[in-house]
C-alpha cells in the first residue's frame, strides 16, 4: 500500500490543510508539533439537532469531517475519534409541520426533546429517541465510523457536572461575552443556564441567580414562586452557544466544522470556552448550498435538492465527490448538476490510478474512498447513457443493456455493477426530469441537406463502425455544410434528433445507439 505521509505534508488539498492545523494544536519540546497528551485520540465532533430528521446538510458535515480525520491519520498515524453529538436535551420549541400527531406534540412544547412523546409509529420512547435512531441509521447506511453521544445522557449521568460548576463560577464572564450581542429586551431575561422546571418539566428561559456554584444551586422564579434548584445531573441545560463551549470543554473536542451562518456563534462560543479554561476547536467554516436560483437551501422552504433526490438520480460516491470540492465556496445543489458530477467522478476515478502520490492527494476521489479507489471503469458516460435512454423512451433495463452490448460486447451487470446502478439512475432522471422537456423540432435551412448527407454517409458504414470514424464524418459535414460555426450544427443535431438543446459527442452516441437506429431518427426528423 502506498505511503502518502510525505506527500501529505505538502498537499494543498483542503483536508490536509485542515489536518495540519491539528498538528500545531499541541506542542512538544521547543514548540515542535506533538501528539495529543497521554496518547489520547484527536477528537472530531459533528452536531445534530434531533428536532428534525437527518438531511443532506448532515451528510455534508459528517463526510467532510471524516475526510479531515482521514487526512490527519495519513499525516500522523495517530489515533482519532469522531463523535456524532445529538443536542437532544434542547427544549421543544415548535411543532414541525411534517410529522403526525401534531395536537399531541403541541401539549409538550418547551420540554426537553427526550421528554416529548414519540409521534411516529415506532418503538422509540420519545421524539428525540426516534430521530436519534434515524440519525444512527442514516450514518450507518453510508458507512461512517463514529460514536453517538446523547446530550441528555451526558447531562443526566453527571458527565457534564464539573464543567457545569465551572459555568456557574464563570457566570459573569459569560454574561460579559453574551450580553453585548443581544437586544435590550433579551438582555433583561438572558441567563446562560436554562433550568428544568421541577413543576412543569419545561426548559425555562428565566433570569437565574447563582446561589452556590460548587453545589450547583441556583435561584429563579417558577410560576410565581422563587425556588432554589440544583442544576447538576440533568437539572438544567445551557443556552446553546454556552452549551457548545461547555461541550468542547468537557469532552476535549479538537476539531469541529460548521456553516457560514454560525460564524458569529462560533466566535462567541470560542470566547466562552476560553473563559472556561479550554481552547476553541480547530475547524473549517464552510459555505452554504444554493438552489438553481442561487438562493440558500432551506429545510423550511423545501427548495434545493434532498439527499434522497440525489441518490435517486446519481450515486452516493458522485455526491461525495461533488461535496468535496471547494467547501469555502457556495455551490448550487439541484438536479441539473448531477449528470456532470457523475461523469466527473468516474473520470477522476480512472485518472487517479495514473497519478503520482502528490497528484492523487489533490484528486477528490482519493478522499471519497480514503485512498482505496476502485479500479473498475465503465464503458460509457452517464451523459451518453441519458441520451440513449432519452431516444429509447420507455425502454426497460434489459433493453438498455442490449444496446450497451452492441457498443461494448462484454457489458454485463455482473462485470459493470456501477453501470447497472447508473442505468437505474438514468431511467429515473429521464422520467422525472428530462422526458417532460423533450421536444424535437423540424430541421430548417442548411440543416436539411446536412442531415440528408449524414444519412447517406451512415448508410455506407459498417454496423459497428468505430465512434471516432463516425465523429470524423459528423465533423466534416458540419464544416462543409454551410453553418456559421460547428456549434450550430451540433445544436441542430441535438434539437432535431434528441429533442434537447444539449447532447453528447455524436460519434459516440451513434456508435452506441446503432447506425440503423440513428438513420431512423434522421428519417423521422426529415419526414
Amino acid at each position: 500500500m502506498t505511503d502518502y505521509r510525505e506527500a501529505a505534508e505538502n498537499s494543498k488539498a483542503w483536508p490536509f490543510e485542515e489536518a495540519r492545523k491539528l498538528l500545531k494544536r499541541y506542542r512538544g519540546e521547543r514548540g515542535a508539533p506533538a501528539p495529543k497528551p497521554n496518547g489520547e485520540p484527536m477528537l472530531f465532533e459533528t452536531g445534530y439537532g434531533p428536532s428534525g430528521l437527518p438531511h443532506i446538510g448532515t451528510f455534508n458535515e459528517v463526510l467532510r469531517t471524516t475526510m479531515v480525520r482521514h487526512a490527519y491519520e495519513t499525516l500522523t498515524g495517530n489515533p482519532t475519534r469522531l463523535i456524532a453529538f445529538s443536542d437532544d436535551m434542547d427544549g421543544f420549541r415548535k411543532v414541525p409541520t411534517n410529522v403526525p400527531n401534531q395536537d399531541m406534540l403541541a401539549e409538550h412544547l418547551h420540554k426537553p426533546l427526550t421528554q416529548v412523546p414519540n409521534p411516529f409509529e415506532t418503538d422509540h420512547e420519545s421524539f428525540a429517541a426516534h430521530n436519534n435512531a434515524m440519525l444512527r441509521e442514516f450514518l450507518d447506511r453510508f458507512g461512517f465510523d463514529y460514536e453517538f453521544i446523547s446530550s441528555t445522557e451526558q447531562y443526566q449521568s453527571g458527565a457534564f457536572d464539573e464543567t457545569l460548576k465551572l459555568v456557574l463560577a464563570r457566570n459573569q464572564q459569560i454574561l460579559d461575552i453574551m450580553l453585548p450581542t443581544l437586544g435590550k429586551e433579551r438582555q433583561a431575561t438572558y441567563s446562560p443556564i436554562l433550568p428544568i422546571s421541577p413543576k412543569t418539566g419545561h426548559v425555562l428561559q428565566v433570569p437565574v441567580e447563582i446561589v452556590d456554584a460548587e453545589t450547583g444551586t441556583v435561584r429563579f422564579e417558577d410560576q410565581g414562586e422563587m425556588i432554589e434548584h440544583n442544576i447538576l445531573s440533568g437539572g438544567a441545560k445551557l443556552q446553546w452557544k454556552v452549551d457548545w463551549a461547555m461541550r468542547w470543554t468537557a469532552l476535549g473536542v479538537d476539531y469541529e466544522m460548521y456553516g457560514k451562518d454560525l460564524t458569529d456563534s462560533g466566535v462567541q462560543s470560542g470566547k466562552i470556552a476560553k473563559s472556561l479554561g479550554a481552547r476553541k476547536p480547530e475547524g473549517l467554516i464552510y459555505e452554504m448550498f444554493l438552489d438553481e436560483k442561487g438562493e440558500k437551501i432551506s429545510k423550511s422552504k423545501g427548495n434545493g435538492l434532498s439527499l434522497d433526490d440525489w441518490l435517486r438520480y446519481g450515486s452516493e460516491n458522485s455526491l461525495a465527490f461533488y461535496i468535496f470540492r471547494e467547501p469555502k465556496s457556495a455551490k448550487q445543489l439541484h438536479l441539473g448538476v448531477i449528470p456532470k458530477a457523475v461523469d466527473e467522478y468516474f473520470q477522476s476515478r480512472a485518472l487517479w490510478h495514473e497519478q503520482t502520490p502528490e497528484k492523487r492527494l489533490g484528486n477528490a476521489v482519493h478522499h471519497v474512498h480514503n485512498g482505496d479507489v476502485p479500479t473498475d471503469t465503465i464503458p460509457v458516460t452517464f451523459g451518453l447513457l441519458l441520451n440513449l435512454v432519452g431516444v429509447m423512451g420507455d425502454a426497460d433495463r434489459d433493453q438498455i443493456w442490449g444496446y450497451l452490448r452492441q457498443y461494448a460486447p462484454d457489458a454485463t451487470a455482473e462485470k459493470y455493477p456501477d453501470l447497472d446502478e447508473l442505468i437505474g439512475n438514468a431511467m429515473a432522471y429521464h422520467k422525472d426530469f428530462i422526458a417532460p422537456t423533450l421536444q424535437r423540432r423540424k430541421p430548417e435551412g442548411v440543416e436539411v441537406a446536412a442531415l440528408e448527407r449524414l444519412d447517406k454517409e451512415l448508410a455506407g458504414m459498417q454496423d459497428h463502425a468505430p465512434a471516432e470514424d463516425i465523429q470524423t464524418i459528423v465533423y466534416t459535414i458540419g464544416k462543409e455544410g454551410g453553418f456559421e460555426n460547428l456549434r450550430d450544427w451540433f445544436k441542430a443535431l441535438y434539437e432535431t434528433l434528441l429533442g434537447s438543446p444539449q447532447g453528447p459527442r455524436m460519434g459516440s452516441f451513434i456508435a452506441l445507439y446503432g447506425i440503423a437506429n440513428t438513420r431512423k431518427l434522421i428519417e423521422e426528423a426529415l419526414a
